[in-house]
């Protein structure tokens, strides 16, 4: 059943869920405002256009949200480009599952961040679409991300594999009906009940196989 596998960024191929706490905290610093208490869970799979209308409304900062983006994005760019922080195994991975799959990726990220990640990854010929939630009405949880990624692979969803980590994430894979991998943030871990509507949970990346994707239509115990 399986005919397409998509990925998700942050914290599938990337150690970047921190980075992205500490672009946004820092911000908020430069603006003179106070971070959220449930700051860094709210806003986990939310767009930019979201998650800077979040910080606008409860972070007591005074500026628009594009100036928000900006500088949270040219800080985050700046710690890639000094330092990708690739997961293990995280090019193998894709290479592998790219092998016998059309790869698309659904990210949270904007676009200027996906493209640059690609490209420093040299993963950028390898995904036959890419999207951020930028680029539909609703970031995660909500399924738009994958239903439209699935839709300019041509595929249907429900013949799709997402790849995931976070339980925003999970939510909105299992909500565009797609079967779903979990490799769970170890930073921010999804809680239990989320975790246990996955199709598979692995440990790690190096476990993300063929066989795991094709053992995911047929779910089996975490792995």
């Amino acid at each position: 059943m399986i005919e397409s596998v998509v990925f998700d960024l942050d914290g599938v191929l990337l150690d970047s869920e921190p980075l992205w706490d500490r672009a946004r905290r820092d911000t908020v610093d430069q603006f003179g405002g106070h971070w959220p208490p449930s700051g860094t869970a709210d806003m986990q799979g939310m767009s930019s256009n979201e998650w800077a209308e979040y910080l606008q409304e409860n972070a007591g900062i005074d500026v628009t949200p594009k100036e928000v983006i900006d500088a949270v994005v040219d800080r985050l760019l700046g710690y890639y480009r000094a330092n990708l922080p690739l997961l293990p195994g995280a090019p193998a991975a894709v290479r592998r599952i790219a092998a016998a799959w059309p790869l698309g990726l659904a990210s949270s990220s904007n676009r200027p961040v996906i493209d640059t990640v690609l490209e420093l990854a040299g993963l950028a010929d390898l995904f036959q679409v890419t999207l951020s939630s930028d680029e539909v009405p609703h970031g995660k949880p909500a399924p738009d991300v994958y239903f439209e990624t699935a839709r300019r692979l041509s595929v249907r969803p429900s013949h799709c594999a997402a790849v995931e980590d976070s339980a925003n994430g999970i939510r909105a894979a299992k909500a565009a009906g797609m079967r779903v991998l979990v490799i769970p943030n170890p930073h921010f871990p999804p809680s239990p009940d989320v975790l246990e509507t996955a199709d598979l949970v692995l440990a790690e990346l190096d476990k993300l196989t063929v066989d795991a994707v094709r053992r995911a239509d047929a779910p089996s115990p975490t792995t």
